[in-house]
């Protein structure tokens, strides 16, 4: 073998997995991006349903109050 195919062979084997371990960190990153957009669009609705939630305690007690009126005449 000469000096040039056993510097091709070392680059191919050094050079390979570098690429292949890019690509999987690269895969990883695109999966991490779509799982935060996720959340996000999760937190945001977990946001209006707790402001329904209040709303609504709000309004309960309002009706409470109301019904406090009527039964103390």
């Amino acid at each position: 073998m000469d000096a040039m195919t056993m510097w091709n062979i070392i680059l191919t084997l050094v050079a390979a997995p570098a690429f292949w371990a890019f690509r999987q960190m690269f895969q990883e990153i695109k999966r991490i991006q779509i799982l935060l957009n996720q959340t996000r669009e999760q937190y945001a609705r977990r946001d209006d349903v707790r402001n329904d939630l209040n709303q609504l305690m709000a309004h309960l007690n309002r009706i409470e109050d109301k019904l406090d009126k009527v039964l103390t005449k």
